[in-house]
């Protein structure tokens, strides 16, 4: 445990973002599953693509990571 008043607000807003962080996470994988579905709707793979988007831009995954996503959603969609 931090004694110096710094090293504790660090630790509480290091707490927070990882919660946030599991939040966002556990919400873009979710909608990558709906979204490679056979039976997704547009609507549901344009807010995958959203949400990787987001994600890369926010540094909660790599850029690289959300482009192959969306690449991989878009094969999909297109075999529909």
């Amino acid at each position: 445990m931090p004694n110096i008043r710094s090293a504790k607000k660090d630790m509480r807003k290091s707490r927070a973002a990882a919660i946030r962080n599991r939040a966002q996470r556990s919400a873009l994988r979710t909608a990558l599953k709906k979204s490679l579905a056979p039976s997704a709707s547009p609507d549901e793979r344009l807010s995958a693509v959203s949400l990787l988007d987001r994600a890369a831009r926010k540094g909660l995954i790599h850029a690289n990571k959300a482009a192959r996503h969306k690449a991989q959603i878009a094969r999909v969609g297109a075999a529909k």
